[in-house]
């Protein structure tokens, strides 16, 4: 037997594993590095966060991928690139965490690499009708391997969309293993660029558990604060809070198909950006709004389609908890918008569940890997949007 299929098969068996998982959103601000200790898999799954650090990408990487990021048009040589030297300068931000923690690299099970987002293209997106659901991330899992030392998985979402889901979102596997509680109705809800949601029923039932997209996050909030402020983020909601919601461009905002679609869905920047807020802006004669009230409202955007989006789920008489991650949580305005729109729900964060909110994403991507090393026997159901699949294809360092 080949002595890395060996040593696979030995991390397959062991009691606990030490994974290392990261994620980079479309928000493009870093890479999160989460060390979990994983035991047993499935509902059975038990998680220790040990470590976490966000790596921020420099302006010069973000400037890069933003030159292929979510554009229909690109320089294909620029994609070429960048894949390996992403996967590359992914593995050498693990060895530098490592250092830090004190920790050798020949003691991490394996790594579970999401990949950096380019492009996402769901058949109703994309409304070509001889190609199925795409969607693609770089940052090629095998150099991640190579530099690292580490067996790698990676390139977790195509085995998704291979099975008839739109590669998005994955959180639905990782919240249901880690987050369900019998007899409480929970709903996962996570704010970055785009937000999402997972909602877990009292009933721990499976075949009921389900996970989509709601629309914007963050990521017509930071391209405008880009825009108006120089910032990477409008830091606690500040320019936000000093605007007005202009109803006017708020409905206009709305008009788009797919927040009438069915659940699960999933959609992205290629979709939901700044020309669209400018075509929003045309139509509803709103062109010239000062950039506060702008941002109130982008703000309150985000906020209504995700309530919109939640209470398609909610049962009049039970109650629900919301737990929230990803970088919304941290802007004030948005969460009060959300509360008020939902005065009858408990919110809190997933930090209160023993997952930091903001590693709650790298998490979720090592559980997946766990999942596919020594679980995949939890059955979803036969449904859109879950398929019963274990993901990540392997990448040997030698």
């Amino acid at each position: 037997m080949n002595p890395q299929i060996q040593q696979l098969y030995h991390i397959a068996q062991k009691p606990q594993r030490l994974i290392i998982g990261l994620m980079s959103g479309t928000s493009l601000d870093g890479l999160d590095i989460a060390l979990c200790r994983i035991s047993d898999s499935g509902p059975g799954t038990f998680v220790t966060l040990e470590q976490f650090l966000t790596v921020p990408y420099d302006d010069e990487l973000k400037a890069d991928i933003r030159t292929i990021f979510a554009k229909t048009e690109i320089e294909f040589e620029q994609l070429c690139l960048l894949n390996p030297y992403i996967g590359r300068l992914h593995g050498q931000m693990i060895l530098d965490c490592l250092r830090i923690w004190g920790i050798e690299p020949h003691e991490i099970d394996v790594v579970a690499s999401h990949g950096q987002t380019v492009y996402h293209a769901p058949k109703s997106q994309h409304r070509r009708d001889k190609f199925p659901n795409a969607t693609l991330q770089i940052g090629d899992g095998d150099h991640v391997a190579a530099v690292t030392g580490i067996i790698t998985f990676s390139d977790f979402r195509q085995k998704h969309v291979a099975h008839g889901g739109e590669g998005a979102p994955l959180a639905v596997y990782g919240d249901y293993f880690m987050f369900s509680k019998r007899g409480e109705n929970r709903i996962l809800l996570n704010m970055g660029g785009i937000a999402n949601f997972t909602y877990l029923p009292a009933s721990e039932d499976a075949s009921s558990v389900f996970t989509t997209d709601t629309g914007p996050g963050n990521t017509i909030l930071d391209a405008y604060s880009r825009k108006l402020l120089n910032k990477p983020y409008d830091e606690d909601g500040k320019l936000a809070a000093q605007g007005q919601v202009n109803t006017k461009l708020l409905e206009a905002l709305k008009t788009n198909p797919f927040f009438d679609a069915p659940f699960p869905k999933t959609t992205g920047p290629e979709v939901f950006n700044m020309i669209y807020v400018e075509e929003a802006q045309i139509r509803s004669q709103t062109i010239d709004l000062p950039g506060a009230d702008l941002m109130a409202t982008l703000v309150q955007f985000s906020a209504d389609t995700i309530v919109d989006a939640i209470k398609r789920v909610m049962h009049d008489g039970e109650t629900y908890q919301i737990y929230m991650s990803g970088g919304g949580m941290h802007n004030p305005v948005l969460t009060k918008a959300l509360q008020e729109k939902l005065p009858n729900c408990t919110f809190g964060r997933t930090d209160d569940l023993g997952i930091s909110g903001d590693a709650k994403e790298a998490v979720l991507f090592a559980v997946l890997a766990n999942e596919s090393l020594a679980g995949g026997s939890t059955s979803f159901g036969n449904r859109q949007g879950v398929p019963n699949v274990t993901m990540g294809k392997v990448s040997f360092p030698g």
